[in-house]
């Protein structure tokens, strides 16, 4: 897994998804610090590291990267992570478009294309 608080190159998130997944990697964005972890095995793996550096629960949510389309088709919100009715979201899914709109700014930040 790799923690990401500045660019990765594009070409690295794909070689990522070819080592493991084939098609995609798993991400974890923080919304509050404007970071995130890639390539782990599971979101919770990547969920679990982000909080052992000092991250809310709250902050956190599962998406999944595709580097090989654009677009919106470029990030996938899906994650069992990110089911917390506690939170407002009771889906898979992202349900706040607020919470969408901010993680695709941190990715496009962080995902030099």
């Amino acid at each position: 897994m790799k923690l990401i608080a500045k660019k990765i190159s594009l070409k690295a998130i794909e070689k990522l998804a070819k080592a493991k997944f084939g098609n995609l990697v798993k991400a974890v964005v923080d919304v509050e610090k404007e970071i995130m972890v890639v390539d782990g095995e599971l979101h919770s793996d990547e969920e679990a590291l982000l909080l052992s550096h000092s991250s809310k629960q709250e902050n956190l949510w599962g998406i999944n990267l595709y580097p090989q389309l654009k677009g919106e088709d470029f990030i996938e919100f899906d994650s069992m992570i990110n089911v917390r009715p506690s939170f407002g979201n009771s889906s898979r899914g992202i349900d706040n478009p607020k919470v969408r709109e901010k993680i695709v700014e941190i990715v496009e930040k962080l995902v030099k294309k």
